[in-house]
């Protein structure tokens, strides 16, 4: 008995992202119910079902959606200003002394309204959904305070309900110091575990985050979000030895952490207790290029250990204003050699790992979430090597075809 599927699309080649690239040729894939139902050659498809949707994709390679791991999309205003500043002889001193820095976003983004923030973010995720990404994670940390913390992670959620794309909000209260914490650190902190409990009854986040860093929060202050995170049942994840080694790396893994993010700084030792916990290590170069960074992370260490490397456009508005998932497969290839192959991992399968839904989403296999990318290319290798240009023909969100070009204003 044949099944009646929603949609099948056919003459494509599939790159199912299960060992390797895990080429299939001359294909098609069936979709039910939001769900991947069948996959195989073309030529067997008749035989296995009928779908009410029928596409050609005209030998277009077919990838998981793409998965953007790590950002900070949802914010108010921009530091463009201050990219000009530091381009005419403005040190970060000055520019701090000037008020501007994270605070200028911390003060931009507590005065915006919910809709003003909702309609400043929307064009930078649509930049993102046009290239084929279809889950996205969102941090807050641009309030420090409960009522904008709160706001944002509302606004994240809110993306999920107007644009095609799946959204993993995190709660990042611990990026930095707020002004009227000023010298009191741990007071601070104690403000943050508070605010979690809160946060987490109104099901505003999947995750907490925190910034470890000298200029950040140190080893014990992190570790007491991540005990407050633990009691809430949430996972946790960590910007971890970006400047400097605070053995962050360590401490998340030791959490069970999903990811370390950044490790421009990242110790064997961190290396490691990453390896034995199994957590995964979010690459970011965009903030490595805008801050003209000369130490990369230990891409062939943790190639040599075993630890999954996944790739995100860091998307903020002081280190990484950066809207292509694409131009970062294709930075961390020519900047820190990863192969292509590496790269689309870091995109799809390592992503999913990153954000806990690596049983749902990031490779093409019967059961999972019908997310896929569309892309009129010869190879899948074609998706690191070429920059600014976007061969994106068609997008699945939850089995729903949709034109890659989305209205910012909601579902297409």
């Amino acid at each position: 008995m044949t099944q009646r599927w929603d949609l099948l699309i056919r003459n494509v080649n599939l790159a199912t992202m299960c060992g390797g690239y895990g080429e299939l040729r001359d294909a098609a894939i069936a979709v039910s119910n939001g769900r991947i139902a069948w996959l195989g050659p073309d030529a067997d498809a008749a035989q296995h079902g009928t779908a009410y949707d029928t596409r050609d994709a005209a030998r277009c390679w077919l990838t998981p959606g793409l998965i953007d791991c790590h950002t900070h999309i949802v914010h108010a205003g921009n530091r463009s200003d201050e990219f000009e500043a530091r381009l005419n002889g403005a040190t970060y001193e000055d520019i701090a002394k000037a008020g501007g820095g994270i605070m200028s976003t911390v003060r931009a983004t507590r005065a915006a309204s919910e809709e003003e923030l909702l309609r400043q973010s929307l064009p930078r995720i649509g930049s993102l959904l046009a290239e084929g990404v279809t889950t996205l994670e969102i941090k807050s940390g641009y309030g420090l305070s409960l009522e904008a913390e709160a706001k944002m992670l509302r606004t994240a959620r809110r993306v999920g309900g107007l644009l095609p794309v799946r959204v993993s909000a995190t709660f990042l209260g611990a990026h930095a110091l707020p002004p009227e914490y000023a010298g009191r650190a741990d007071d601070y902190v104690d403000a943050v575990c508070a605010m979690i409990p809160k946060l987490a009854a109104d099901g505003l986040m999947d995750a907490v985050d925190a910034f470890c860093e000298r200029i950040g929060f140190t080893n014990e202050q992190t570790e007491r979000i991540f005990r407050a995170a633990k009691e809430q049942g949430l996972p946790v994840k960590l910007h971890a030895e970006q400047l400097s080694d605070q053995r962050g790396a360590e401490l998340v893994a030791r959490y069970g952490g999903l990811s370390a993010d950044h490790l421009e700084h990242l110790s064997a030792a961190g290396i490691d207790a990453m390896r034995q916990a199994g957590t995964v290590a979010v690459l970011l170069p965009g903030a490595y290029y805008f801050l003209r960074d000369t130490t990369p992370p230990p891409i062939a260490a943790l190639r040599e250990a075993g630890v999954p490397m996944a790739v995100a456009t860091d998307n903020n508005p002081g280190t990484s204003p950066m809207a292509s998932l694409l131009l970062a497969m294709n930075m961390v290839c020519t900047l820190w050699r990863l192969t292509p192959l590496e790269a689309l991992t870091g995109c799809t399968v390592n992503a999913a790992r990153a954000l806990g839904l690596q049983d749902d989403i990031g490779t093409l296999e019967v059961g999972k979430r019908a997310d896929f990318a569309l892309w009129q290319i010869a190879r899948p290798a074609d998706l690191s090597y070429a920059f600014g240009f976007n061969p994106c023909k068609a997008v699945v969100n939850n089995g729903l075809w949709r034109n890659p070009v989305v209205p910012v204003t909601g579902r297409q």
